[in-house]
């Protein structure tokens, strides 16, 4: 009984969470004609929760003291009339902006961007409507989550949104222990952060209050380069009781490519920026940067490119400390690209042991035409072999209609934890998806190539189980942007080589 009981409460939880989520959306809707885009309707609603949880946590039993200036306050916000509030809440942003702690690295350049100021009030009056802090931490969590995945959906900022099947996958392989320090070089959102804070919450029942602390404040260290991004993954850590309105975790607001780590950590999970850099290009040549201003200079890195993600894949090595893990998310071009790229991956099977690769479907990315891979290694020792698990070949994902679920990689997650793995691929079982290659297998491959698959395609044309047309449109275009993609990967190799 006890437990349809807990069965129907997280069905209702579920729904109210959904149904408050869109009704915070629609009212984005309203905004659209006034030039609002979706990232900015979701900066403006991380101001007003702010202080509006602040006011709450002010006036409740445990009544806390956050430090908000005074005349800055919710208390006073939500009474001014709608012919001064535009302007008294800018000069409320402003004075935030100059104080210390969270709430500085919150609103740091914070603009009002809602210039209706009718609309603005009602926004206010809508936020006062709700009792924020009383909610449990996974349902505010929750409902900022499905708001920054309802923004990646309907904006361009949905090209770095990690799927949280994937996530969760990466974190299952991991596995996380409370004591162990946690990095993302690219937080973005902090998605990983809060993969991996589900799963210690799930291995660890009972935490103590020391521990809990470090959870809270010293786990965590995430860099991100936009301001705007970066005060969203503050909030969504907030929310999911990671920091206070006072002290904040380790979130930086800085490229992270600029230097060498100050700190090591026992893990890093990461999907950084795909694509290439036209200036701020790091090199392991100081000549390189004594002739232009482009470069900067990196001596743990082992070769010079202007390739985002093998600039990441190295410096997330440096980032490790010894016996340290990763599981990076990475495009098909850092497996094959030749020039930087040998030369990357030649040392990355010598500096660390690259076990597994986990090769992802097509269409699960907001980004059209991604095809994209989980790189698992760990420092510490050299690569003996990789493991393969291929979930591409004749998997056909969409991010509405087939998205790609955790269950669907389960079995990936059981094979990769055994404890003595073991083939499912065989002479006599050509369909079987994981297979291992040793070492010497990979290095003998032309450009130390590891972009390997052995599957059949079966996607052949059966004229009598023709798919929906937008599905056959939504093949074409994925496949036509890989193909520009690979092109440009190809030009920009090209003209690296004429440097």
């Amino acid at each position: 009984m006890a437990g349809r009981n807990n069965y129907s409460n997280g069905i209702r939880l579920y729904m109210e969470t959904n149904q408050l989520v869109d009704k915070i959306w629609r009212f984005c809707d309203t905004l659209r004609d006034d030039g609002v885009t979706y990232g900015d309707y979701l900066e403006q609603i991380t101001y007003l929760l702010f202080l509006k949880m602040a006011d709450e946590y002010s006036s409740g039993k445990e009544s806390k003291n956050y430090n908000i200036p005074k005349g800055c306050e919710w208390s006073i916000l939500k009474k001014y009339d709608v012919s001064v509030i535009s302007y008294e809440y800018q000069n409320i942003l402003d004075a935030l902006a100059n104080t210390g702690g969270m709430i500085k690295k919150i609103f740091t350049n914070a603009q009002n961007k809602i210039s209706d100021a009718k609309k603005l009030k009602k926004l206010i009056e809508f936020i006062d409507e709700e009792s924020w802090v009383s909610e449990s931490t996974d349902v505010k969590g929750d409902i900022y989550e499905a708001l920054l995945q309802k923004n990646a959906e309907n904006s361009g900022a949905g090209q770095y949104f990690t799927p949280r099947s994937v996530i969760k996958t990466m974190v299952e392989c991991v596995c996380p222990r409370l004591d162990q320090t946690i990095a993302d070089p690219s937080c973005g959102t902090g998605g990983f952060f809060l993969g991996a804070l589900e799963y210690i919450h799930k291995t660890n029942k009972n935490i103590s209050l020391k521990d809990a602390d470090n959870l809270k404040f010293r786990t965590f260290h995430g860099w991100e380069i936009v301001d705007e991004t970066a005060r969203l993954c503050l909030m969504n850590l907030f929310l999911h009781g990671i920091g206070d309105l006072i002290n904040t975790p380790e979130i930086e607001v800085v490229d992270s490519l600029k230097e060498e780590p100050q700190k090591k950590f026992n893990i890093v999970l990461a999907n950084p920026p795909f694509g290439k850099s036209s200036s701020d290009i790091p090199t392991n040549d100081i000549k390189k940067t004594e002739k232009d201003s482009h470069y900067y200079y990196r001596s743990d890195f082992w070769t010079t490119t202007s390739n985002k993600q093998l600039s990441f894949l190295q410096h997330i090595v440096s980032m490790l400390d010894n016996n340290g893990i990763a599981a990076v998310v990475l495009p098909d071009n850092v497996l094959f690209e030749g020039g930087a790229g040998e030369v990357i991956r030649k040392e990355l099977l010598e500096k660390v042991n690259l076990h597994t690769i986990l090769r992802l479907p097509t269409g699960i990315f907001y980004a059209n035409g991604v095809k994209a891979n989980v790189l698992f290694f760990q420092k510490g020792s050299k690569t003996q072999e990789i493991w393969y698990y291929d979930y591409r070949t004749n998997v056909n994902r969409t991010l509405k209609k087939k998205p790609l679920r955790f269950e669907d990689l389960e079995e990936f997650i059981s094979l990769y934890l055994a404890s003595n793995r073991k083939e499912t691929w065989s002479e006599y079982n050509p369909d079987g998806r994981w297979r291992k290659f040793s070492v010497n297998e990979i290095i003998s491959r032309e450009k130390i190539n590891l972009d390997i698959f052995w599957l059949k395609d079966e996607n052949y044309i059966d004229l009598n189980n023709l798919p929906e047309p937008e599905e056959i449109i939504d093949k074409i275009y994925q496949d036509l942007e890989s193909v520009l993609r690979s092109i440009q990967t190809i030009k920009d190799s090209l003209l690296e080589r004429t440097d």
